[in-house]
């Protein structure tokens, strides 16, 4: 019995110090390889922007804008879908969940096709 005991004993701790150890491990960073080339530095002045991050950047601000401006709507679901329209085209949100039209020109003048005003 003591033997069964004394072995078990010596695996518990075997089996737990193999555990510390890979936990530590895992905290530790990486170290770079020897063989590893420096990186480049990076260049002074940054590419001009593509298409689809100037889009991106669009899409990021037109959402944020178009959160603040539907937060009290009724309908938010429709009032995103517009607000995100009329955003794409002009550029711009007027600030606020209602009025303050006079901020952005082009989005107070778009009209639907029964010629009320189409962004909210």
């Amino acid at each position: 019995m003591k033997l069964l005991f004394a072995t078990s004993l010596f695996v518990f701790l075997f089996l737990t110090s193999s555990f510390v150890q890979l936990s530590f491990a895992k905290l530790r960073p990486p170290a770079p390889p020897p063989f590893a080339k420096p990186r480049p530095p990076a260049p002074a002045t940054l590419p001009p922007p593509s298409p689809s991050n100037v889009l991106s950047y669009l899409n990021c601000f037109c959402d944020r804008k178009c959160g603040e401006r539907c937060a009290k709507a009724g309908v938010k679901d429709r009032c995103l879908k517009y607000c995100g329209i009329c955003c794409q085209e002009c550029k711009c949100v007027p600030s606020g969940t209602f009025g303050n039209k006079s901020e952005c020109p082009c989005y107070r003048d778009k009209l639907n096709s029964k010629g009320h005003p189409k962004c909210p």
